[in-house]
């Protein structure tokens, strides 16, 4: 059946593209597992680790690194210099912080920042995708953060395969066909829909989630990574570009009581799956989530928190809460980027709740802060302003340093410590947690 896809895909891509295709197809992109490996003695560390101190490093449109104007840069040698010495520095950076971990986004959509047998290299690297940039940036990464006494969590956007649907991006995935790994874009067209003006897998196809779950093992499998973490793209949509998966619905949904629940069902199995994949070839690797701050309002369930906010559980279809209960992650990382006087969604009122759901579990809580609003103007949000943000960033930091169960802190994301606005910030961090 997966053959008959492929072929299917490829005559396809070969009929839009009004060129000549070779006889022989690419080789389907859903690959068995790789072979489980030998596990390693435990880490000594692992029941009582340090508290976490970490940042997300974003590399989707470059956000964070590789540097804009590297892409740009026709010889590869010299990019290559400007790309790695651009991570060293920010890893020097990140230390005299007292930062002890990054989550590194290596799978930003349907491309690899590692020399992947199943996608085909970033585009972010060299403007092209499926361009070899010369090197193993996730490798690279690893060696450095790990020289410098850092740990290093692999991140996944799990489900997005573009950023955007403009022609030139269509065009783009269409010339991968000739590649080996080509793009799931053209090798399994069947799999993908467009919700919030971009291309995603739909998360109903069980095929999909397979797919999934073999990238992230190609991970495990071959790099030392720390930690493995999927952000909170599940089922993403808006109202004026919703994801159409009735047909879906039709196909894998007997059973259900509503598209919801089912939708819900999918989310799980794949977090599942991959969960039990990740053990299975590392144990001492973390498996864990980073979801929006707010599970559920209470005006909607009596187990939900007391807030207003855009719910997962509602939205992303994510039932992040019952991952937690049936013990599918090591830790889970909420979005709480909301200040102390937000009514709608107050930052103690979400950071307690989520340390009571964690609390009778093994999984541990890290809460995710938002870095990047700290010296933004926000007429609902004043207080990122006051006195350079430091004092809710300090009441936050208390917070999550003195409640049970609330193991550390995520800050999103690495480029803002490098803002203007963000600098009186970032020197109180330095004397509060720096070497």
């Amino acid at each position: 059946m997966t053959r008959q896809i492929t072929r299917l895909a490829t005559f396809a891509a070969c009929a839009m593209l009004l060129v000549s295709c070779t006889s022989t197809p690419p080789k389907s992109l859903v690959t068995p597992l790789p072979p489980v490996a030998k596990h390693p003695l435990p880490d000594k560390n692992d029941k009582n680790p340090p508290p976490m101190r970490g940042i997300w490093l974003a590399t989707v449109s470059r956000l964070d690194w590789p540097p804009v104007s590297s892409a740009n840069i026709t010889n590869a040698n010299t990019r290559n210099a400007m790309q790695q010495k651009a991570l060293t520095d920010k890893l020097d950076k990140l230390k005299s912080l007292g930062i002890n971990t990054v989550f590194f986004q290596v799978k930003p959509d349907g491309t690899a920042l590692w020399p992947s047998k199943i996608l085909p290299w970033s585009d972010t690297l060299t403007g092209k995708i499926g361009v070899d940039p010369g090197y193993d940036p996730l490798l690279f990464m690893l060696e450095e953060a790990h020289k410098r006494g850092m740990k290093v969590h692999a991140w996944f956007n799990p489900y997005r395969v573009t950023t955007n649907t403009k022609p030139s991006t269509v065009a783009e995935l269409n010339r991968t066909i000739s590649l080996n790994p080509a793009s799931v874009f053209v090798l399994h067209r069947d799999w993908i829909r467009t919700a919030s003006d971009r291309y995603v897998l739909d998360p109903g196809i069980p095929e999909a989630r397979d797919w999934i779950t073999s990238i992230v093992a190609e991970v495990v499998a071959h790099y030392p990574v720390d930690g493995v973490q999927f952000d909170d793209y599940f089922y993403t949509e808006t109202p004026g570009s919703t994801l159409n998966d009735n047909q879906t619905f039709r196909q894998y949904g007997a059973g259900f009581a509503s598209k919801a629940d089912w939708r819900r069902h999918n989310t799980e199995m794949l977090i599942s799956q991959v969960s039990k994949t990740v053990k299975q070839l590392n144990p001492n690797v973390k498996f864990g989530v980073s979801p929006a701050g707010v599970w559920r309002n209470r005006s909607h369930d009596p187990a939900g928190s007391e807030t207003s906010g855009a719910a997962a559980y509602d939205e992303a279809f994510a039932d992040t809460r019952l991952w937690v209960q049936k013990g599918l992650l090591d830790y889970i990382a909420p979005q709480v980027y909301w200040p102390f006087s937000r009514k709608a969604a107050r930052y103690d009122v979400l950071a307690k709740w989520w340390a009571d759901v964690v609390k009778p579990t093994g999984t541990r809580l890290y809460i995710g802060v938002a870095l990047y609003k700290i010296g933004e103007p926000s007429r609902m949000e004043p207080d990122w302003t006051v006195n350079g943000g430091v004092p809710e960033l300090k009441k936050q930091l208390d917070l999550n340093e003195t409640v049970p169960h609330i193991d550390g802190t995520i800050l999103f994301r690495e480029d803002y410590l490098n803002q203007p606005q963000a600098q009186e910030a970032v020197n109180y961090l330095k004397t509060r947690w720096g070497s």
